[in-house]
């Protein structure tokens, strides 16, 4: 079933009521109460533009453990090479207007989700120290990174982006860095793609899924800045 939400109050339908394809809610707004609820119910939005806003739970969801993480020798030696320096949280925007113009028509879109209505709507996020980037940068030039939102011991992934080979896997490889060293429970991958499924995320029923967000609370979310919280170990001494 699709329910319409109410502009004046931020709450979400029960998840498991969503449609086959996952779609549960449309309208709304994109203020920080409202995203903050939906990622807590295992919903996130995703439309393109000139569309209502519309609100998804899919079933089954992709999901990477961060001691489950796995990587190729070749990754492993672009990592450990120096071509590349990774950042958190030093060029917010950027990151998310560059993941804005990647082209997946291969995927079959025709566009993009991340609307100025987005990129306004996670800046935001990112201010109250709730979204966060990993950028990779080469010769001092930005060519990859990724983005998301954290809340308690999960990091919502929303998308990414290269403009040079690994640059992506790089920054990825650095965020499952950083939440093995702060005791995250799950990164969302929302949706499956060989690409997550080679570096070791799984799909898990939304059952199985909410029942690990049930665990979110306000006091255990890493709020604020993360550049200053990146852990100096090496790469080899997470995994």
């Amino acid at each position: 079933m699709i329910y319409e939400l109410d502009p004046h109050y931020p709450g979400f339908p029960d998840p498991e009521e969503s449609e086959p394809d996952g779609l549960i809610a449309i309208g709304g707004d994109l203020s920080p109460a409202r995203l903050i609820n939906a990622y807590c119910c295992g919903i996130f939005p995703w439309y393109n533009e000139g569309e209502p806003i519309l609100w998804w739970s899919l079933d089954p969801r992709m999901v990477l453990k961060p001691d489950e993480f796995r990587y190729s020798k070749s990754l492993r030696r672009v990592v450990h090479s120096g071509k590349f320096e990774v950042r958190i949280d030093t060029c917010f925007e950027e990151v998310m207007r560059s993941c804005s113009n990647v082209d997946r028509t291969a995927q079959g879109q025709s566009g993009t989700w991340i609307t100025e209505e987005m990129v306004s709507a996670y800046v935001c996020l990112h201010r109250l120290g709730l979204a966060h980037s990993f950028e990779t940068f080469y010769q001092g030039r930005l060519v990859g990174g990724l983005y998301g939102l954290s809340l308690g011991p999960f990091f919502f992934g929303e998308s990414m982006f290269h403009t040079m080979t690994d640059a992506s896997k790089v920054a990825f490889v650095r965020l499952v860095e950083f939440c093995q060293a702060h005791h995250f429970r799950l990164i969302d991958a929302q949706q499956e793609t060989a690409h997550l499924a080679s570096l070791g995320a799984r799909p898990i029923p939304r059952s199985e899924y909410l029942k690990e967000l049930n665990t979110i609370s306000g006091d255990n979310t890493l709020q604020g800045s993360w550049e200053r919280l990146a852990p100096n170990k090496k790469v080899d001494d997470l995994f």
